[in-house]
């Protein structure tokens, strides 16, 4: 990937005054494949404010952001997909694998 510059085609801005550096080429892979599941975390509070995301690569890999809603905080948590073979990470929970199996699908659920 190469630095080039975004504007007049003279490495200034639209206004024409400061260059603009931006990424030029193309990224050998992309996280195309995005998937959202909403669930109740604990079974007094309703409204399915907990969330996983899943935000994936066309072969599998990227992350899953996982956010637990509560009554006094939320908390949130990032895991790899696949997992660190190092055992490092917790596996996925229920509603984390759900989210990877709608992204790899393409769809959100």
């Amino acid at each position: 990937m190469t630095i080039g510059s975004v504007g007049n085609g003279d490495g200034t801005d639209a206004a024409g005054t400061q260059p603009t550096a931006v990424a030029a080429g193309t990224l050998d892979r992309g996280l195309s494949r995005v998937a959202v599941v909403h669930y109740d975390a604990f079974e007094d509070l309703g409204g399915r404010l907990s969330f996983s995301a899943a935000v994936l690569d066309d072969d599998g890999c990227g992350l899953v952001l996982t956010t637990i809603h509560g009554r006094s905080e939320t908390r949130s948590y990032v895991k790899q997909v696949p997992p660190p073979v190092d055992g490092s990470q917790r596996e996925l929970s229920p509603e984390e694998e759900n989210a990877v199996g709608n992204a790899m699908r393409g769809g959100d659920q």
